[in-house]
């Protein structure tokens, strides 16, 4: 069971990151080249925020996972082949490898929330729509949720402390976890209230503001590309959830037992 669940989780999230890489570079590397002609002055600064904001984690995952492994994929401003490379593949190699990485993780990540939750995934249709629903939720907790508080920001935007933006954002990914379990898993009114306060909290806290909010970058492009980022992690979580929920579908049930 460990093995096929393994093997599971793994093909679903290379073909998922996969599958990351062109949504990307339709969608949210054409905003990144042109956040990066407002910054003035180099433009490495800005690519490694933008890295927070796409990848399987999204909504301004500070570099969180994008160092683990967020935004979580370390990917989201590759730009072209020519500019400098980390692991000396091109712009496109590392960005194939980091949503490789990143989906991978992520999906081992979401096979045991789904074993620890008692989420069965039964034969045909409704393990898949189970999975998609598995991915929908974690789209909300790793993207949607942290976004309220800290969208996705390009280059050149400004920025809180990378400490307090990390710390902030792990907070409100493990609080919408939990709210969001104790909202659509337990039946309890009191259970699902608690939830609701859990989801809530961080946001009436109030995520970290940067000190300085002048930016030369046009809010039509900042809009635009908080948008295309969430866009393109709800398609990568949906994937990622989809092919999950079809594997595990497919072990037999005694081995499920």
């Amino acid at each position: 069971m460990i093995v096929r669940l393994l093997l599971a989780a793994l093909a679903a999230g290379l073909i998922a990151g996969m599958a990351m890489t062109p949504a990307q570079y339709v969608k949210i590397v054409p905003l990144i080249l042109q956040a990066e002609t407002y910054e003035g002055g180099g433009h490495d600064h800005g690519a490694a925020e933008a890295v927070s904001s796409t990848t399987a984690a999204g909504s301004e995952t500070p570099e969180v996972t994008a160092t683990a492994g967020q935004d979580h994929d370390a990917n989201d401003h590759t730009h072209d082949e020519g500019d400098e490379s980390m692991l000396g593949l091109g712009r496109l190699g590392d960005t194939v490898l980091a949503n490789l990485v990143a989906g991978a993780g992520f999906a081992l990540m979401l096979a045991a929330v789904a074993l620890i939750a008692g989420i069965e995934f039964p034969a045909g249709r409704d393990g898949l729509m189970r999975g998609l629903l598995l991915g929908a939720g974690a789209w909300f907790c790793v993207q949607l949720a942290p976004s309220f508080g800290l969208p996705p920001a390009v280059p050149g935007f400004p920025h809180a402390d990378l400490a307090d933006r990390q710390g902030w954002w792990m907070v409100t990914v493990g609080a919408s976890a939990l709210g969001l379990w104790l909202v659509a898993l337990r039946p309890e009114w009191v259970a699902r209230a608690l939830g609701l306060v859990l989801i809530a909290a961080p946001h009436v806290w109030g995520a970290p503001v940067p000190d300085d909010i002048s930016s030369d970058v046009p809010a039509y492009l900042a809009s635009a590309y908080a948008a295309a980022s969430l866009a393109t992690t709800l398609f990568f979580w949906l994937l990622l959830g989809g092919l999950l929920g079809h594997f595990l579908s497919r072990v037999p049930a005694e081995q499920r037992a």
